[in-house]
């Protein structure tokens, strides 16, 4: 009688550990459009002038400088289950219970008031992602990082779903109050699979001070051999992907001719969906071919996908082509940013994983955040297809680094594989 055997495509998500990820993943996502766009439509609905909505998008602040407290989450620990779960399960209590009081403020008669609240709760969720990715890349052993990349981020997106789209269709029934409440108890997911969740194979040791905590992860990283090229392959990497996706939107509504409706429908449904598929199938290519083959295959095809946008300016209002294009980018730059975490989850020492996947993260923006605001320009200059091509030559000089990089990649592959077999 034969036994089935299952494919090490698939076994490779069947692990408790991918199962904790993608619950974690939710409970990331889940405060943030609850202090974002659904609370700038529930400020819209109470009537709160347009300034004060305006002003409330610097709510979002500590997401990006999430890196400046991370070494304390580094230095001190919880005394409750564990080095990373206790302070992730401290977070998510604390998230739960703020939504619970801001579902009772009222935007218009105490708008300072729910400001307050929201600020506490964005921190408080930034400090959950520090602690998240670092328990991630802690617990994940080096094969099964693709794959907790692309579950994290189903995860993520699903609870952007269920506290964006679907909130909003179900505060006009339940109202505001309720549907803050319904929301909010969403976080039990999270807190439920942090007890689930197992601790990683390696224990490792603390920075003995806070201090070490701030000056030790940096020390750590560039005693390492080329670790300014590591750094800049980082802000290269999706960089390419990055700057045509600055004006995709723009691109295929004024450059082609698109209606808002196809927009909404091919690029933003269809296309979520690829990048989600994209993510899965990276993460299991990933157990075959490891770190270093997946970031260059992956970043090629990248690289290429940007032509295709090319290749529909030439073409025009096409449907046919318009779903090849979203559906050839999505899927590409979704096995992309599978390898990416990956790779940025290999840089990371366990003792400084918060302290130093918080800074790495938040390096891999610099780039997009430098070069975004030329697209327009660049555009108007040049036209829409040569700014494609263009974006495509942008993602060369990573992949070229990254083939120069090879040997270094392997060994960092290669490290990360013999810490999680001690």
């Amino acid at each position: 009688m034969k036994i089935f055997k299952i494919s090490p495509y698939i076994k490779v998500y069947l692990s408790r550990r991918i199962a904790v990820t993608a619950s974690l993943g939710f409970s990331s996502g889940l405060p943030l459009a609850l202090t974002g766009g659904t609370l700038q439509a529930w400020m819209a609905v109470e009537g709160v002038d347009i300034t004060t909505i305006g002003v409330f998008a610097l709510i979002g602040l500590p997401y990006s400088l999430k890196f400046l407290w991370s070494p304390f989450m580094d230095r001190y620990s919880i005394p409750l289950l564990g080095r990373r779960r206790g302070w992730i399960l401290i977070c998510q209590i604390c998230i739960m219970i703020a939504l619970g009081i801001m579902s009772f403020c009222s935007p218009q008669k105490v708008p300072f008031l729910l400001a307050l609240i929201a600020v506490f709760i964005a921190f408080i969720s930034a400090s959950q992602d520090i602690v998240i990715d670092a328990y991630r890349t802690d617990v994940l052993r080096e094969e099964e990082r693709g794959a907790g990349a692309a579950v994290f981020v189903f995860g993520y997106r699903i609870a952007l779903f269920f506290s964006g789209a679907l909130a909003l269709i179900i505060s006009e029934y339940i109202n505001w109050h309720n549907t803050y409440l319904l929301v909010a108890s969403g976080m039990l997911i999270g807190i439920v699979s942090i007890f689930m969740a197992p601790e990683p194979d390696v224990k490792a040791v603390p920075p003995k001070s806070l201090s070490d905590a701030v000056v030790n992860p940096l020390r750590d990283f560039f005693i390492r051999p080329n670790a300014l090229l590591i750094l800049l392959l980082i802000i290269l990497y999706k960089l390419g992907d990055a700057y045509a996706g600055s004006l995709t939107t723009a691109f295929l509504i004024r450059g082609v001719g698109f209606t808002v409706g196809d927009v909404g429908t091919i690029n933003k449904g269809f296309g979520l969906i690829c990048a989600v598929m994209g993510s899965f199938i990276g993460g299991a290519l990933m157990v075959k071919l490891g770190l270093m083959k997946s970031l260059l295959f992956f970043g090629i095809l990248q690289a290429i996908s940007n032509l295709s946008f090319m290749w529909l300016a030439f073409v025009g209002k096409s449907y046919e082509m318009l779903i090849f294009t979203i559906a050839f980018e999505n899927l590409s730059g979704g096995m992309g940013t599978s390898a990416f975490v990956a790779l940025l989850m290999s840089l990371c020492n366990k003792s400084y994983s918060a302290t130093q996947y918080a800074l790495l993260s938040s390096l891999a923006a610099v780039g997009r955040i430098i070069i975004s605001p030329t697209s327009g320009f660049l555009v108007e200059s040049v036209g829409w297809a040569n700014f494609f091509l263009i974006t495509t030559l942008v993602a060369t000089p990573a992949l070229v680094l990254l083939w120069h990089m090879r040997e270094d990649i392997r060994k960092l592959s290669l490290k990360s594989s013999q810490e999680g077999n001690k």
